[in-house]
């Protein structure tokens, strides 16, 4: 497994981005992996995540947000999050121009990541993964921050904790059999951070993750 970190320029006004590529000698695939709200790229999931990832063949691209690089509270507006986005994609794609490259996030990131496909259906990318799907506020359910997907026409899987309080399971399950492309796959006992008591929550969304791609490629 090779590591290389690095800058990502996202546009003159917003400036650069750290990035991490992590890859397998032989990856099937690389997804470009984009942070949540509340952490950084090298927060301990995102690097689990990425490892675990690495070991099942699979490379991605980790990239922070301006806001994260910035050392801010307050995540960026939809406009600089999904012109990073679309940096990482352009990146990853001249990192590994002969694989598949799909596009992820964990909750903000997976968000943000989908605003910008269904605005862009011309991407390269061959589906998107969302490791926690941020389908509403905790305490207040509702469905109105799916609106964006029905313009996706690419495939998509939703990888939910069963106990995720921003995405209550009755009302995932219904936009994802909305969706045409939509896969749910359900954590049973996983939480939003994907915390289920003793159980190897990492491992699965690798295995899923693994399954899945190689079944659309």
């Amino acid at each position: 497994m090779s590591t290389k970190t690095f800058q990502i320029e996202v546009s003159p006004e917003i400036g650069s981005v750290t990035a991490i590529y992590m890859s397998p000698p032989k990856p099937s695939c690389i997804l470009t992996l984009a942070h949540g709200a509340g952490a950084g790229m090298q927060h301990v999931f995102m690097e689990t995540l990425a490892e675990s990832l690495s070991k099942a063949g699979i490379a991605t691209l980790r990239f922070n947000f301006p806001f994260t690089e910035q050392q801010k509270k307050r995540p960026d507006s939809p406009a600089v999050a999904q012109a990073t986005i679309a940096a990482a994609i352009k990146k990853a794609q001249s990192l590994a121009p002969k694989i598949p490259l799909f596009a992820s996030g964990k909750s903000f990131g997976g968000r943000m990541t989908s605003q910008y496909i269904s605005a862009h259906p011309e991407s390269p990318v061959k589906g998107l993964i969302f490791f926690g799907f941020p389908l509403h506020a905790a305490g207040k359910p509702s469905a109105g921050r799916a609106e964006h997907l029905r313009a996706i026409t690419k495939p998509m899987l939703f990888l939910q904790g069963s106990r995720d309080t921003l995405a209550t399971w009755d009302l995932i399950a219904a936009v994802c059999q909305s969706l045409p492309t939509a896969t749910l796959v359900r954590l049973e006992g996983a939480d939003h951070s994907f915390k289920a008591g003793k159980t190897d929550v990492i491992g699965l969304l690798t295995a899923e993750t693994k399954n899945w791609t190689a079944a659309v490629v």
